[in-house]
């Protein structure tokens, strides 16, 4: 494969870039995307603006290229047969089905690559798929809709339920819900049919509720869930001390729990009683889990909750690096969408990610800083699309996953991975209270440097 040597140029001096605009061919082409609109909508249709244009102009704005869709639509205008109000008009209307589809086919593109590269972690445990899974309300929004401008409240645009394949580092599916003020537990039935048999659902006490834990079970799947304090169950069992492990004391007990024809269900419940107790003045931390013993001894269930940790880091990453939430878009579908949009862009930096574990190990790669990593996706997006057409792209998403995968870790062995170190601070000192002289509301920093330096 011949490209040009502009293209090379790039793929020397920022490879970081490069292989995050190729994952964008590879795994969603302009074809792809609008195939992808087709199969998922039902209220919507294409009259003249293609899905793949609205998706460009939202992913410009989530990476980092441009600060608002009105920038990026000035800038591509002469590729858009509609006026701006139509594209926002198009934003208002896409469904939460459209949204979600765009992350799930995303991951389905980019997992066999992650796999190539030997981008995965190692298992968090062996013969199970691990899934995280979290809630995300979505940041209040401007007061643009009318009927909010006289309002303090801040309208929320929706919520979104996300689950997360820690070991493959891909956002892998997500269910939206438009309501701003709905509990994440009313959309639990969805949660439940995108798994699978031998699925490992771990995630936080918001989502234990008994008709959650017994559906997981009559699904084949296994679950790791923080206990609920409203959560009725029997003991079965004697509490079992089993020492220390990290973060305090380790005990286990067989709990029952009932189904709605009063059956008992047994569980296991492991309780780490803390050190030092949790930001909310927690004691100890109690995980439910069917999870069999030969399988997972008391000390890998409060393990695998402790990881679940990597999702929230997954979200400040999403916030820090990535506009996923974008405070002008007031209306529920076109906020989800931009937030689908983040989630594939996570994604693409998982891919990244994934060929520089492979050729530089897991353990220098979890010290690189993802805000540093969009910094330069956005730093060089603009010239380089600019200086490579968009046809030498194309190439990259008629490639195999194996192909591919060898392009990927081809650029990764270029990039210097001491660019995007973390650079974590200290701790924070304790604010101190400030003099204020009414008489004297300002003051000189060069007198004050003066006096310094005669001191």
């Amino acid at each position: 494969m011949i490209l040009p040597g502009v293209f090379e140029r790039f793929a020397e001096k920022t490879p970081v870039p490069v292989m995050a605009r190729a994952a964008i061919e590879y795994a969603l082409s302009a074809s792809a995307l609008d195939q992808l609109f087709e199969d998922h909508a039902d209220e919507q249709y294409t009259r003249t603006l293609l899905f793949s244009s609205v998706f460009d102009l939202m992913s410009l704005v989530v990476t980092g290229s441009f600060k608002s869709l009105s920038a990026a639509y000035q800038d591509r205008e002469e590729s858009i047969p509609v006026s701006l109000t139509s594209v926002y008009n198009k934003l208002q209307g896409v469904e939460p089905s459209v949204s979600a589809g765009l992350v799930r086919h995303t991951a389905q593109r980019l997992l066999p690559v992650q796999r190539q590269v030997k981008g995965c972690r190692e298992p968090w445990l062996a013969s199970y798929r691990v899934r995280v899974l979290d809630g995300n309300h979505l940041a209040a929004t401007e007061h643009r809709l009318a009927e909010t401008r006289l309002e303090a409240a801040g309208p929320l645009p929706g919520l979104a339920l996300v689950l997360y394949e820690p070991e493959a580092d891909l956002v892998t599916d997500v269910v939206f819900e438009e309501d701003g003020h709905a509990q994440e537990r009313s959309r639990l039935d969805d949660v439940v049919e995108r798994l699978r048999a031998r699925d490992l659902l771990v995630a936080d006490r918001n989502f234990c509720t008994r008709k959650f834990l017994l559906d997981l079970i009559a699904r084949g799947c296994f679950f790791a869930v923080r206990e609920h304090a409203l959560l009725a169950w029997e003991p079965a069992g004697k509490v079992r001390r089993l020492g220390r492990t990290e973060g305090g004391r380790l005990r286990e007990q067989r709990v029952l729990i009932r189904n709605d024809e009063g059956e008992a269900v047994y569980l296991r419940r492991v309780v780490v009683e803390l050190d030092e107790p949790t930001r909310d003045g927690d004691a100890f931390v109690a995980v439910l889990s069917n999870l069999p013993q030969e399988d997972a001894d008391a000390r890998a269930v409060a393990r695998l909750y402790r990881r679940r940790w990597t999702v929230e880091h997954a979200f400040q990453d999403l916030a820090v690096a990535l506009r996923s939430e974008i405070d002008t878009l007031c209306y529920p579908r076109a906020a989800l969408f931009g937030f689908a949009v983040g989630l594939v862009a996570y994604n693409l930096l998982g891919a990244v990610k994934g060929a520089l574990r492979g050729k530089h190990g897991e353990e220098k790669v979890e010290a690189l800083s993802a805000y540093y990593l969009a910094d330069e996706l956005a730093g060089v997006s603009r010239g380089m699309m600019v200086a490579v057409g968009e046809e030498e792209w194309r190439v990259f998403g008629k490639m195999s996953p194996e192909a591919f995968a060898a392009r990927m870790c081809e650029w990764a062995t270029k990039v210097r991975l001491e660019r995007f170190r973390k650079h974590p601070r200290g701790p924070k000192k304790p604010r101190v209270k400030r003099r204020y002289d009414p008489a004297h509301p300002h003051t000189s920093s060069a007198r004050i440097l003066q006096l310094r330096k005669a001191k």
